[in-house]
């Protein structure tokens, strides 16, 4: 099945998403990483896609969304937040399963606590957490600000291409053709004609400038729905002293949460091959109340 590209204005800006799936079936809201884009779900949205109704969106600076006019206010989780409400009113979507990959947890984790975002309260239903925790690891967000605020410019895609290979071999397995469609779907050209990631080099300013915006424990205290939480086995930015705290907080104290490490990968695992699948699938059921 192939998806459906589409964009909607949220909190004032164009927000590309794509869509997958029957427009009647149960919602996969499905949210990408810090410098990644919504095509880095199409493997999991392409399996899923018979069940559910997936979307998976461009967070603004990224991809085929709009970039921020005021960076320093708006590329923050509480912005991302707000795009989020806008973006389940105008899709009509009552209830949704989020699923999100590093940043992508940390903006489902916030939209699901409802402190920010109201009217997100009680509408997801169930937070997948791909490598995220309500802390992170000190030293991994320290490389995160070395990097995401200069990415590297290449006369080639081909280039490109083996840029992306080695920051993102912690993903785990990724065929060539994967390998090919994640830069093809993450690349943008520059004036000169050089290509680099297509991301708002100014969204580093989240890091720079709100240093304590992914410690949100007091979100994650408030969640009352189930969590799976996968922590790639090598991962630099879940540690796990911070996924043990977990189980004994919010959700973990309450029952609901879950902790699956995903053997073979750092962060974060890349979601498409079919053990992943198994871990997502087997989640969702439950979930939705299916035995």
């Amino acid at each position: 099945m192939s998806p459906i590209s589409r964009y909607a204005t949220c909190a004032g800006y164009e927000i590309h998403y794509t869509e997958w799936g029957p427009p009647g079936a149960p919602v996969v809201m499905a949210w990408h990483g810090l410098a990644r884009t919504g095509r880095d779900m199409d493997d999991l949205a392409a399996h899923l896609a018979d069940r559910y109704r997936v979307i998976c969106p461009d967070t603004i600076g990224r991809g085929l969304s709009q970039w921020s006019r005021q960076p320093l206010q708006e590329y923050r989780l509480a912005f991302y937040a707000r795009i989020a409400a806008d973006l389940f009113d105008q899709l009509g979507i009552e209830r949704a399963h989020w699923v999100g990959t590093s940043m992508g947890g940390a903006i489902g984790t916030v939209c699901a606590a409802g402190v920010w975002e109201p009217a997100l309260r009680g509408r997801i239903a169930s937070l997948l957490l791909n490598d995220n925790a309500p802390r992170l690891a000190d030293a991994a967000l320290e490389r995160i600000k070395a990097y995401a605020g200069q990415p590297p410019a290449f006369d080639t895609v081909a280039e490109l291409e083996a840029f992306f290979r080695q920051v993102y071999q912690p993903y785990g397995w990724l065929s060539d053709a994967q390998w090919r469609r994640l830069t093809e779907t993450s690349t943008r050209r520059l004036p000169d004609g050089r290509v680099t990631p297509h991301y708002d080099p100014a969204m580093v300013q989240q890091f720079t400038h709100h240093e304590n915006d992914y410690l949100i424990w007091d979100h994650y205290d408030r969640l009352d729905i189930p969590v799976l939480c996968l922590r790639g086995a090598d991962s630099d930015l879940v540690l796990p002293d911070t996924v043990a705290e977990m189980q004994h907080r919010g959700p973990g104290a309450k029952g609901l949460l879950q902790v699956v490490e995903v053997p073979g990968c750092g962060h974060a695992p890349a979601l498409n091959v079919p053990a992943h699948y198994v871990l997502v699938d087997g989640f969702l059921a439950r979930a939705e109340g299916q035995p």
